[in-house]
């Protein structure tokens, strides 16, 4: 890279601020206070991120007189419920690459599964009218070298000989530079139905309000400090309370699960992005993107990217960072190396911009488990139930997770709770420094095989053999 075309791009950067451009809006509800003293409930609801509000709202919908408390260690949304792309895919499985290469007899319940998914939320959005800036434009995988090219084609012809290709399209170079133009698009895979755009921040103050109206009590700033047995439900202590309850919903993701057991399946991952200011109508009409759907390039170090509902572009992806030994630290959030490389990149896509200034760049952890979707289990007897690893595709998905988690905690069995996918669990990660070496080797493999062709190297064959492969 060239010290002018680095200068001319960092440039770019000056004024960024270091906070999700999501979390950055005074319109932010104020917190609930903290719990105080000892508290009792039917249900209680560890967790105010997607995967506990869905619980929250979805256990008062189920029986509107259960008695629901939703503890959150900090504020609701403010980690990766906060801070995400907001791509709220039907898939459940991390795309439908992963879940046919997992579990290929039960692709079709889990698609049909995801895509009712997706309704439930598009209805839950009109429901409860949550102003989440929520947009059905669909998605396009595009790809920008032509092995990707050829491979998204092969795929797409796959899917058609199995059935699975209804609401997706093949677009040639022509086609998908007509959708949305970049000088590196060679092809493209468009999702017309299966996902939909929003503002993560406003779903998850929106969720809060909904279940703040049926009746849920949410302690904020309260972490769950440890979680017991009590009797015939559990307890769990807080800084200033405690709270007793029947049943236990964990939906604290990425964060240290009571359960100490379920700790090995997850690690973090840093995942960064990028906002720019608005685009004005010339800027806008330079890159044609009428029809706002977000856009994932086909790389297995890939970009994710989409417009905000006042025609910012949000760009992000591309760089994963895993620490050694799993930590989790707040200085993490921030890497300015990264932002130079996505604005270095954004640039390249996106030349037509040049001159754009990026208003806001942040990070922070996805919880990533060894394959790449969510997972769910019981403990004590089934009186707690919890749902994690969504490795970045769970703003659709943690509402599947928190119908499971109530399926499990009321002892039914459901078309979900008879999933493959819900009975089994992913292999957890090795201690250190295996996870660390396998990681990187990992990443080192991907980056390799992206700049060969697509060509995966033994190391790469032999993860898919595992079923630890990876495909973006």
């Amino acid at each position: 890279m060239a010290p002018s075309a680095m200068s001319r791009w960092t440039t770019s950067l000056s004024e960024a601020q270091p906070v999700p451009y999501w979390l950055d809006d005074p319109g932010r509800p104020r917190p609930e206070p903290a719990l105080t003293g000892a508290e009792s409930c039917d249900l209680l609801v560890v967790g105010g991120g997607y995967s506990g509000l869905w619980t929250a709202l979805l256990a008062k919908e189920r029986d509107p007189g259960r008695d629901v408390v939703l503890l959150e260690g900090r504020e609701v949304g403010w980690a990766a419920s906060g801070r995400n792309g907001g791509f709220c895919a039907a898939s459940l499985t991390h795309g439908l690459a992963n879940g046919l290469a997992r579990w290929p007899d039960e692709i079709g319940k889990l698609e049909e599964l995801g895509a009712r998914n997706l309704d439930g939320i598009e209805a839950a959005v009109a429901r409860y009218s949550l102003d989440c800036d929520f947009e059905r434009t669909g998605e396009i995988d595009v790809a920008t070298e032509p092995h990707q090219a050829e491979e998204l084609r092969a795929w797409y012809e796959k899917l058609r000989g199995m059935g699975l290709a209804d609401g997706i399209d093949f677009l040639d170079a022509g086609a998908v530079r007509e959708q949305v133009d970049s000088p590196t698009f060679l092809a493209g895979l468009h999702d017309r139905r299966g996902v939909a755009m929003l503002h993560p921040a406003k779903l998850a103050w929106g969720l809060k309000r909904a279940c703040l109206g049926l009746g849920v009590r949410v302690y904020e700033h309260t972490p769950a400090l440890n979680l017991r047995a009590y009797g015939a439900g559990m307890a769990v202590r807080t800084p200033y309370g405690s709270v007793r309850a029947r049943r236990v919903a964990l939906g604290t993701n990425i964060f240290p699960s009571l359960i100490k057991r379920v700790r090995a399946y997850t690690v973090p991952v840093y995942d960064y992005a990028l906002m720019t200011e608005p685009l004005t109508a010339d800027q806008l009409a330079a890159v044609g993107w009428k029809n706002r759907q977000g856009l994932g390039d086909s790389a297995n170090q890939f970009h994710y990217f989409r417009l905000s509902a006042d025609n910012r572009i949000l760009w992000g992806g591309y760089d994963a960072i895993y620490p050694y030994g799993g930590r989790m630290r707040a200085e993490y959030d921030d890497r300015p190396e990264t932002y130079a490389k996505l604005a270095g990149h954004f640039f390249t896509c996106f030349p037509q911009l040049e001159g754009v200034r990026f208003t806001h760049a942040w990070g922070g952890a996805i919880d990533t488990c060894s394959r790449f979707s969510a997972f769910f289990g019981t403990a004590h007897q089934g009186k707690v139930a919890y749902a994690a690893g969504y490795t970045g595709l769970g703003v659709g998905a943690t509402r599947f997770g928190a119908d499971v988690m109530l399926d499990l905690l009321a002892g039914e069995r459901t078309e979900r709770t008879e999933l493959d996918m819900v009975r089994r669990k992913p292999l957890p990660f090795p201690p250190e420094p295996f996870a660390w070496t396998g990681i990187a080797l990992t990443k080192w493999s991907l980056a390799r095989a992206d700049a060969h062709g697509g060509r995966r190297n033994l190391w790469l064959k032999t993860m898919d053999r595992l079923g630890l492969g990876f495909d973006s």
